[in-house]
């Protein structure tokens, strides 16, 4: 590994059952340690350091997984399972490829990534001073996600106000509450096709799709006049689509929320660009945006107004402690992103939508992209 550099993203089983996505994972310092067969006595005698080590460590700062190329005898797996934990976990590389991309092949070393998951430390079984001792070292240094850079962080999202009529907002919660919202679920992918699954350890919100012809006129005219042209001035993107028109709701009572997550990582997301979120009430606490990678900064635009960020950026939606936050939510893309989405209908599951490109539209197909923001 070279040092600065970003690592590859990967998805591995862990030994105990479930998954790790290295991607979900960012916004905190990530260490993975490359320990072989669990039959090698020395990766025992590292693990042990490691567990040492780990329990002075909170989850939010530093996480820590264990990489073996061999299944664990029965004993073994059990006294894995019992110390296993959000910040110590172990996974399955048994095919070795997650071992080789990162150069642990041929040494097994531990790799400590920093919250934008590139590498500041590789330290072999054969490092001079001592693995355990320099890993040990190196974490001990860590400063908090907020410090990792030396400097304050901020998350390359763009705040639009006054996007949105305050009569607007109360009319579109009216709106959801006249219809009644149902449980959104979240995207996943599996067997290479995407699905729409529920967990409400991951995600807790209900939803209004917006169907009324009329209803998404009006919404989709503000956003045009008072968004598209800031989108194209400040991130250099010419949105000409639109993905969605949901009012959503998280509620106190059921502690809304949605951990974690990247928009566009699923293949029925890949073409989103941009996320839009709008507030539409002020009266509520907690349920705030947060960017990870970015440190610990919390993000809330104000009644009315939208707060726009990339799709690939690491996210998540703080719980609500009190009252209910209504948001409108929708995905913006371009011209480019539409062959996407098409090619993407062969890769949904069975049961999901597929895209016709009937209704995303943003501008009349009479509308040259170049004279876009002068309509607007």
């Amino acid at each position: 590994m070279v040092l600065g550099d970003p690592v590859p993203w990967f998805s591995a089983p862990q030994v105990n059952g479930g998954a790790f996505d290295l991607h979900v994972s960012a916004g905190r310092w990530v260490v993975l340690s490359f320990l072989g067969s669990p039959e090698n006595p020395k990766a025992m005698a590292e693990l042990a350091g490691l567990m040492r080590d780990s329990a002075s460590f909170n989850e939010d700062h530093i996480i820590i997984g264990c990489v073996f190329t061999a299944p664990p005898d029965d004993e073994v797996a059990a006294s894995l399972a019992a110390v296993s934990s959000n910040k110590l976990f172990f996974l399955a590389d048994y095919d070795g490829a997650v071992s080789a991309s990162f150069g642990a092949q041929e040494m097994p070393r531990t790799v400590v990534l920093d919250p934008m998951l590139r590498t500041i430390a590789d330290i072999g079984w054969d490092h001079p001073q001592g693995h355990a001792d320099s890993v040990r070292t190196v974490l001990r240094s860590l400063p908090s996600v907020d410090e990792s850079a030396g400097v304050p962080m901020f998350a390359p999202a763009l705040m639009v106000p006054r996007v949105f009529s305050f009569e607007l907002c109360d009319f579109l919660v009216q709106f959801y509450e006249a219809q009644g919202g149902v449980d959104s679920g979240f995207q996943f992918d599996i067997s290479g096709k995407t699905a729409t699954l529920s967990d409400h350890r991951l995600k807790r919100r209900s939803d209004v799709p917006v169907a009324a012809p009329e209803i998404r006129d009006l919404v989709r005219g503000q956003i045009v006049r008072r968004v598209i042209p800031e989108i194209e001035r400040y991130f250099q993107f010419q949105a000409t689509r639109m993905d969605r028109y949901v009012i959503a709701c998280y509620d106190s009572a059921v502690g809304g929320h949605f951990h974690r997550h990247r928009d566009n990582v699923n293949a029925g997301a890949q073409h989103r660009r941009f996320a839009l979120s709008i507030n539409l009430n002020s009266k509520f606490e907690g349920c705030d945006l947060s960017f990870p990678e970015f440190g610990r900064k919390t993000y809330r635009p104000p009644e009315g107004g939208a707060l726009v960020f990339s799709c690939g950026a690491l996210h998540q939606v703080t719980p609500v402690t009190k009252g209910k936050r209504y948001a409108f939510l929708a995905f913006l893309y371009g011209e480019e992103d539409v062959r996407k989405r098409e090619a993407n209908n062969a890769r949904l599951h069975v049961g999901e939508t597929p895209y016709t490109g009937l209704q995303d539209r943003l501008f009349a197909e009479s509308v040259r992209p170049q004279d876009q923001t002068a309509v607007a």
